[in-house]
């Protein structure tokens, strides 16, 4: 199988820490890297032809990483917002990887900065993060040829891995975005101490963005969320059963945090 794939695209504004990498596979399940840094009168060029391509497709955007849950995103996204063997459909997986800074010391103890040795050894790396990489997409790749779904991976590297997807939004104009969440996260979310990808997504993403948030296979709304969220009324009994041998100074701090948590925005 064969693979067409555009250069690396640096966005100054946006992404002055990160790279975006858009690997076309219309036809085919193979990732493809190709990291030259381009001028960006051509980097220009490669966002304008990707938009051409995107006005004329119904594009589904799933995000994926090394959890269950990004599976089980991509499962539902084939399952409800594919139609099956569509034409006009197109699914983009985007994958955040973080920045590498350090490799692994050459006497193989601990990690160093990958300044401190030579390009050669710093190239071997990536050559073999870059092959983890393709193994990881393979297998979302892998169900979307299943599906006979024309997919692509939009591969960005930047360690926040919910603000590198929320700068892509506006970038490439996406309403239509799928992220997977377990539980625990939900649970986190809904008490307003959530900080996952999916919480911050999310909360922030611009009304012309549709994002469905997965968990374990179903769509999340918010009665499923809140019959998730533990009641506050245990938390608050319990807090005042924890300081009850303390001074009313501190029980009066404790409550404070309590009803804090209470006021802070609500989820979306």
């Amino acid at each position: 199988m064969s693979a067409k794939s555009t250069e690396t695209l640096q966005q100054h504004s946006q992404y002055s820490s990160s790279q975006l990498m858009f690997n076309h596979n219309y036809a085919t399940a193979g990732v493809c890297e190709i990291t030259e840094e381009e001028e960006e009168e051509e980097v220009q060029t490669n966002i304008n032809h990707l938009d051409n391509e995107i006005e004329e497709e119904e594009c589904v955007y799933v995000a994926v990483g090394k959890s269950n849950t990004s599976m089980e995103a991509l499962s539902w996204t084939l399952n409800n917002l594919i139609t099956n063997h569509s034409t006009n459909t197109m699914l983009y997986l985007i994958h955040v990887f973080p920045e590498i800074k350090h490799i692994p010391h050459p006497l193989g103890v601990g990690m160093i900065a990958r300044n401190q040795v030579s390009a050669e050894q710093v190239e071997i790396y990536l050559d073999q993060e870059r092959d983890k990489r393709r193994q990881l997409l393979h297998k979302f790749l892998h169900s979307c040829s299943l599906s006979k779904v024309k997919v692509d991976t939009i591969l960005i590297e930047s360690d926040l891995v919910a603000k590198a997807i929320l700068d892509l939004i506006p970038i490439l104009q996406i309403t239509n975005l799928v992220i997977g969440a377990n539980k625990s996260n939900l649970r986190k979310s809904r008490s307003k101490k959530g900080s996952g990808v999916a919480d911050q997504v999310v909360q922030n993403a611009p009304e012309s963005c549709k994002v469905r948030v997965i968990c374990e296979g179903k769509e999340v709304n918010e009665q499923m969320m809140m019959m998730m969220s533990p009641s506050p009324s245990p938390q608050i009994i319990t807090t005042t059963a924890n300081s009850a041998n303390n001074d009313s100074s501190v029980n009066t701090k404790e409550n404070d945090s309590v009803l804090c948590v209470c006021f802070k925005p609500k989820f979306k």
